[in-house]
């Protein structure tokens, strides 16, 4: 046998037995009979027995303000009819799609959600920072024009000519766009301003994601709460000195807010900062113009419920609803559980391993006025053209 093929035989077999060993290894940590236990074996089974109320839908119809029509739903058709079933059984009225793009490509998703459901969608466009450039040369990228804002301001006129109800900025836009130098595209850069105004003059609200979880921006290390998750994802990490501090992207974007006070600001995920909500109310206090939403953040507001609770009650005009979905029904029932039960210690995910902490949590039981706020009537006056859809789509069922 060549020695070139007994080095590689040599090296396949040395592999299969180290992964072998490490099987093993894992296996024998289990954490039975005084063993250690690794953490991607903990399985924790609540000894905890308290009431329990399993809602199979929400109280009153609810308006999803942050879903993903285009990113998430891969099966066509039939995965849109099957969603839209669910829907209906979870008394869920209409979803944003936040995925509407610009140009053909808006006119493709409008022809996806509306030839058959015109009432049960809404659709947010979408701005190409990009462009024709190339993906590694930032120097090419359409937003490096002298003219893009002004530009884009064109094209989101004519996206809500076409139907289009809002403007999603997402999380790339300050964490991860360049510019020409290498440096990153900043959310308060005066380039953008005709962007942020001419929604202002369309009425169109910005939905926007900014920053990320604060566990995100520190170390990957024993005291990251998080750490499990960023272990799985080392990806999601923005620690380092090549990225800000997530307190200056909050500052960044603040300004915006409030240099552009005519527009409505819609923060994804509580304003991305769950952990702090004393600094989120303060946000909310001093401008008007900005609201936020819940989607993907139960679990953090859930194992804080007192101060939750009390965060949803006092800004109950400025809360809109959200999943981040499409999402399976058993996820969705949790949203529901979260927010109309008092019920104690429970999950915040359908999944076996929690996705985003080890922690459960618990129900703020909001008054029904509140709800109503929350699930639907802050978003019929915040989103242009969302009333006439929920009207027409009651009338159809009476």
């Amino acid at each position: 046998m060549p020695l070139s093929v007994l080095i590689r035989v040599q090296s396949v077999a040395l592999f299969l037995l180290l992964l072998l060993a490490g099987q093993a290894v894992a296996q024998s940590l289990d954490g039975r009979e005084g063993r250690n236990l690794l953490l991607e074996n903990f399985r924790p089974q609540p000894a905890l027995k308290v009431p329990e109320h399993r809602l199979t839908k929400a109280k009153f119809p609810v308006i999803d303000v942050h879903t993903h029509f285009r990113i998430k739903l891969k099966g066509g058709e039939k995965e849109l009819d099957a969603f839209v079933k669910t829907m209906d059984e979870n008394n869920i009225a209409l979803c944003v799609s936040l995925d509407g793009q610009l140009g053909e490509k808006l006119d493709e998703h409008a022809n996806f959600l509306w030839t058959k459901y015109p009432n049960r969608f809404a659709i947010f466009a979408n701005l190409d920072w990009q462009g024709a450039g190339k993906g590694d040369d930032p120097a090419t990228w359409d937003c490096q024009r002298p003219d893009f804002a002004r530009r884009m301001a064109r094209e989101l006129t004519l996206a809500k000519e076409k139907g289009a109800c809002g403007l999603k900025i997402f999380k790339q836009f300050g964490l991860e766009y360049k510019n020409s130098d290498g440096s990153l595209l900043k959310i308060d850069d005066p380039r953008w301003d005709d962007i942020w105004h001419v929604c202002g003059e369309l009425g169109l609200p910005v939905l926007i994601h900014v920053a990320d979880p604060a566990a995100f921006f520190l170390p990957i290390d024993e005291k990251n709460e998080r750490w499990e998750e960023l272990h799985r994802h080392p990806e999601w990490s923005f620690f380092g000195p090549q990225f800000p501090k997530q307190s200056e992207v909050f500052d960044a974007f603040l300004r915006v807010v409030k240099r552009h006070p005519k527009t409505t600001f819609i923060s994804a995920h509580v304003a991305n900062n769950p952990e702090d909500l004393a600094a989120v109310s303060q946000w909310l206090d001093d401008n008007p113009n900005l609201h936020v939403e819940i989607a993907s953040r139960i679990g953090e507001l859930g194992r804080q419920p007192v101060s939750a609770r009390k965060f949803l009650l006092k800004y109950q005009d400025r809360v809109l609803f959200g999943t981040d979905g499409p999402w399976p029904e058993q996820r969705l029932r949790l949203y529901w559980r979260f927010l109309e039960t008092e019920d104690e210690y429970f999950p915040y995910s359908e999944k076996e391993f929690p996705p985003q902490g080890f922690w459960n949590i618990y129900g703020v039981h909001l008054p029904e006025e509140v709800l109503k706020k929350v699930y639907q009537e802050n978003a019929l006056r915040l989103v242009p053209g969302v009333r006439q859809k929920v009207e027409r789509f009651h009338a159809s069922r009476e």
